[in-house]
Parts: C-alpha cells; structure tokens; sequence
C-alpha cells in the first residue's frame, strides 16, 4: 500500500511538473482546473496498468531487471490507454508535448525509487507473519526449499507448532509452544497465515479450531500453495491428484484462448515482417559454411498439444551428422556438434524464428512449455510424474520455465523445469505471457541458458 500510494503522487506530480516545464518554456500559465483533472485521469490509468503488470504484488521475486521490464510494459499499457481516453474524452487530450514529458517524468521517478524503496523498505519489513503447523518431514521442506531471501519475499515464519505423536524433523529452536486453543495461539503470535504442514492428513488436529481462524481473518493455505507462491514453481513430490483438481487454475476460458490465438497470430505475423533481413542473413551465412550444401532449415519432431506430434523448423545449427548413428542425444554445453553459426544463433535465439511458421500454423503458442522430442518424452512420461500436464496447452517459443531455469540438458533437468511448466499451465493468461515475452527479451541480450 504505502508504494501504491507513493507512485500515485508520482504520476499526479508528473503532470503537474510536465506541464508547468511546457507552459513556462512558452510564457503562458496553465489551467490549474483542467491540469487537475489531467492528472487524476492519468494517476487513474497508470496504477491499474502498474497492477495489471502484476507491480503490486505482496510478495513479488523479480529482480531489477525484471521489475523494469514489467514497468515499461506498464507503461505501454497505460499510454494505450491514454490515447483511448483522449479519443473518447479530447476535452482530458494535454498535448503530445506535455504528454510525453509526462511519461518520461515518471518514468524516470518510478524507476530511480522503485529499487530504492524495496532495497531500504521492503526488505526490512516484516512481512505476513506465519506460523507452520507441523514440525517432520513436509514442515522441514520450508527451511531447505526456502532459504534465499526471494523465495521468503513477503513473510515471516514465526515457527513450527508440532502436532501429537508427530516426529520431529525441524530444528527445535524453531518450535512454537501452544497454550489454550489454535486460536489463542494465533493471537499470542500475532499470526496472519496458517501453513498447513502435516505429515499424515488424519493427524491429530482440529478442524473446528482451524476453521475458527479462518473466520476471524486468518488465511489457512497448504505446502503446495506456499511453494508455489513464494518459489513461482509446483513442487511435484508435495502434488496430489485432488490438489491438482480442487486449485484455482489450470483452466483458460474459449474468449481468453481466442484472444491468445489473435495475439499469436499478430506477434508472428510482425515478428516475421521485422526479422526478415536477420533471417536472410542467416540462411545465408549457414549456406557458405556449409559449403553451399546442405539443408539451411531443419525439421525435427517434437510432441505438441495434446500429445501430437509435429514436425518443429529450425535453422540449422549443428552439423548434417550430428546424429548419423540415429541415437537422439541431449545438446550439452560447448557442445562439439553445434557449428560457429550455430553457436552465434544459438545464443541470441536467432535459430528459433522459423518457428513462427509453427505459430502461425496453430502447431504451437508464441508462450509455453518448450516442446521436446518424442523419443525423450516417451522417457520423461515413465520417470516423471504428472508430466503429461505440460501437454494440455500448447507449445511455445519461450516460456516460464525457459526464464527460471538454464537450459535442460538431461532428465534431472527436465524434472526441474517441469515444475516451472506446471506453474505456467495452472496460472496461464495474457498478462503473464505479455511479461514473459518481456523478459525473453533480457535472454536474448545477455544470452542468458542458450546451448
């Protein structure tokens, strides 16, 4: 709240302050009313697209990067929005000048005191007070599974109140002890979560007690919301068919699938039109160090929606016999097969843009789980479970997995950004694919987990 209201003076002093430059440089005085009203119609734009771009978030685990990436897509937003507002009211239209020194007043402000004030106030706040109930084994994940300050952005673990003939598996100086009932016990603590940790789901516990917490305002989650919360990831060994089942998400609605069938289509279509000469370019340089022989684009299949098969264009990027033997092998760093052009595109992801033949196609989504080839996914299926989910949307060129993990390069690997996949599976929206298109960006230009 206190970085809401913050912004808020921030972008109501930014048109103050733009058009007070503009009016002052040419010797009028502006209208304080319609200034005014300027400046609360644009405050009145800006957060909901600050929000939108998920900037308000409690316990947010973006990096600075990230978090300016997120406030520039804002920022389109909001001037989207903007010029809507003017078409329909032109009596709220402030001039392109002031306009534009509006938004890189604020800009500049937000971006200078948004990393100021989560370095010296966020992280010293508190945070949602929480306590553990449970103390073995699924209670000791929270201290081995969280223990970056990230994953704990936002809370506080008060400790760990142990249930009766429970075996202890945490350290007993993180152990709570209970007086009176779960209630009195919650308000000894000042607790405002429940975290339910329990090693049996018939041990010894209250559910009236629980449910008289709830209704007097404290928030009762599971180990799986908490992970998945704090850490942007499903843990597979604390999921369970019925969780799975009963959570929010894992759903998108026929109107939001259209509108992201209508985004991929465009994003392609423009993607295609502006990478042309980088495209040309590269066939080019692929012919000549292959010796003006060899195929430029290569076709390889890979499991799609819904578990189908198809046929993914790449440019090539590895030698004509990297796998003469028919052997399906994982690329490994420095990987000898990759030729020095196929290094480069590699890198900066270059080799990719065919795909949006694929996009455009339907084969695949400009957003989602990267798609990978049946001869892994027939072993992944058998070694990993729920990993067909990743299968109920389709594939993408990026995706969350792709930003918060390196590069897969064996099965190990391949578990690991499940659990990023499952995330993007249940929470899938236009928002979250506009901000991991966003930060596909930041990839592309450090050459962040290419082989």
């Amino acid at each position: 709240m206190p970085l809401i209201i913050l912004e808020a003076f921030i972008f109501f002093g930014a048109v103050y302050f733009a058009t007070s430059l503009r009016f002052i440089a040419e010797g009028e005085t502006p209208d304080n009313i319609n200034t005014f009203a300027n400046a609360i119609a644009y405050t009145a734009l800006m957060l909901p697209s600050m929000a939108a771009m998920g900037l308000y978030q409690v316990r947010s685990r973006e990096d600075p990067i990230g978090m300016f990436v997120r406030v520039l897509a804002a920022f389109g937003l909001g001037s989207i929005l903007s010029i809507i507002l003017f078409y329909l009211y032109p009596g709220l239209y402030f001039g392109r000048g002031v306009f534009f020194l509006t938004l890189l007043f604020s800009l500049f402000a937000i971006g200078t005191i948004r990393p100021l004030y989560f370095q010296f106030v966020d992280q010293h706040s508190p945070g949602s007070r929480l306590l553990i109930l449970g103390a073995g084994k699924k209670a000791s994940k929270i201290t081995t599974h969280l223990r970056r300050r990230s994953d704990r952005r936002g809370i506080h673990i008060v400790g760990f109140l142990p249930t009766e003939n429970e075996a202890i598996a945490v350290d007993k100086s993180l152990l709570l002890s209970q007086s009176g009932s779960l209630l009195d016990t919650i308000n000894q603590y000042d607790i405002d979560e429940i975290v339910v940790a329990l090693d049996e789901r018939r041990a010894n516990i209250d559910m009236q007690e629980l449910l008289q917490c709830k209704l007097k305002g404290t928030n009762v989650i599971d180990l799986p919301t908490l992970f998945e919360r704090q850490a942007g990831k499903l843990k597979l060994d604390l999921l369970s068919p019925g969780w799975l089942i009963f959570s929010k998400g894992f759903n998108l609605d026929p109107i939001s699938q259209n509108i992201k069938r209508i985004f991929d289509l465009l994003m392609s279509i423009i993607i295609c039109i502006l990478s042309f000469p980088v495209m040309l370019l590269t066939a080019l340089a692929i012919w000549i160090e292959s010796g003006f022989k060899g195929p430029i684009l290569f076709r390889q299949s890979r499991v799609g929606e819904g578990g189908e098969p198809f046929d993914v264009l790449k440019f090539r990027s590895m030698r004509t016999d990297a796998e003469a033997d028919g052997k399906a092998r994982w690329a490994q760093k420095d990987d000898e097969r990759i030729t020095r052009v196929g290094k480069f595109i590699r890198k900066v992801r270059i080799d990719e843009l065919p795909q949006c033949w694929n996009v455009i196609k339907g084969e695949m989504s400009f957003v989602g789980p990267r798609p990978e080839r049946p001869e892994f996914v027939e072993k992944l299926r058998e070694a990993i479970p729920y990993y067909d989910i990743r299968h109920t949307v389709k594939p993408g060129l990026t995706g969350w997995a792709q930003l918060s993990y390196p590069y897969g390069a064996n099965e190990k690997d391949a578990e690991e950004k499940l659990k990023f996949d499952l995330y993007y599976v249940k929470h899938q929206s236009l928002r979250f694919d506009i901000i991991i298109l966003l930060r596909t960006v930041e990839i592309v230009l450090f050459g962040k987990g290419a082989r």
